[in-house]
C-alpha cells in the first residue's frame, strides 16, 4: 500500500492522524495490553477493512475502545441490575485490562458485532492510545493487529511486515507496557461471566464484584 503514514512517539501529528482515520484509513497503534488495528466507527468500509486486513471472520466481533468511562453509554445500555457491579469495575481496572460486555445501541454498526445485540468496551491505560482514540471523537473499533491464527503483538517489532502493508498510519511506540490481552467479562445478562482471561484475573474480579 503506497503513502504510508508512519510515526513515532515524538513526531506524531494528531491532527493529520486524525483527518486520516475520518476519511476511512486503518492505523496500527500500541495499546497498554498489545498492539492494535483500529478504524472510526462512522465508516463500515473501514470498519469492513480491519476484518479484510486480519484474514478475519466476520463472526468474530471487534471491540470499541474508549477515551474515557462517559463514552459508554453513547454506545451501550447499562442494566439498572448490573449498575452498581458494573461501575465499581470500571473504578477498579479502567484505564486498564478489563473489557466489558454490554447492550449495544444502534448506533453501534452491525457489522463490527457480527450481527449480535452486544459490544465489547474498554478504555486503555496508555497516553498514546487514548490521544489517537480522543482525536477521532473517543469511540474507536479495534482488535489486535495480526492476522488472525498468528501470534498477537506485544510491541512494534513484532507486527509481521505483512500486516504493516495493509494499513495506512502505523505508530511505533515501543513495547505494550502489560502485554497481554485483555480479560473479557460478559455484564450483559443477568449474571457475570468472564469469556476470556487475560490482563485481569478472575479472582481480582470476584474481589470486586463477589463470586460469578
Amino acid at each position: 500500500m503506497n503513502n504510508k503514514y508512519i510515526y513515532n512517539l515524538e513526531n506524531i501529528d494528531f491532527d493529520k492522524v486524525s483527518r486520516l482515520l475520518k476519511s476511512g484509513k486503518l492505523i496500527i497503534y500500541p495499546t497498554d495490553t498489545v498492539y492494535g488495528v483500529g478504524g472510526v466507527i462512522q465508516s463500515e468500509d473501514a470498519i469492513r477493512g480491519i476484518y479484510l486486513a486480519k484474514k478475519r471472520s466476520f463472526t468474530s466481533p471487534l471491540i470499541v475502545l474508549v477515551s474515557k468511562p462517559e463514552k459508554i453509554e453513547e454506545i451501550a445500555y447499562i442494566d439498572e441490575k448490573n449498575r452498581e457491579k458494573i461501575e465499581k469495575l470500571i473504578k477498579r481496572f479502567w484505564p486498564g485490562g478489563l473489557t466489558i460486555i454490554l447492550k449495544k445501541k444502534p448506533c453501534v454498526p452491525d457489522i463490527m458485532t457480527a450481527n449480535g445485540d452486544t459490544v465489547g468496551v474498554r478504555m486503555p491505560d496508555l497516553k498514546i492510545a487514548l490521544d489517537i482514540i480522543d482525536s477521532v471523537g473517543g469511540i474507536f473499533p479495534t482488535t489486535s493487529a495480526n492476522i488472525s491464527g498468528e501470534s498477537t503483538p506485544r510491541s512494534y517489532e513484532e507486527l509481521s511486515q505483512d500486516f504493516k502493508e495493509r494499513v495506512d498510519i502505523i505508530i511505533d511506540g515501543g513495547k505494550s507496557p502489560v502485554g497481554v490481552a485483555s480479560t473479557i467479562v460478559d455484564m450483559s445478562g443477568d449474571v457475570p461471566e468472564v469469556l476470556r482471561t487475560g490482563a485481569i484475573s478472575v479472582e481480582e474480579i470476584e474481589d470486586t464484584i463477589g463470586k460469578i
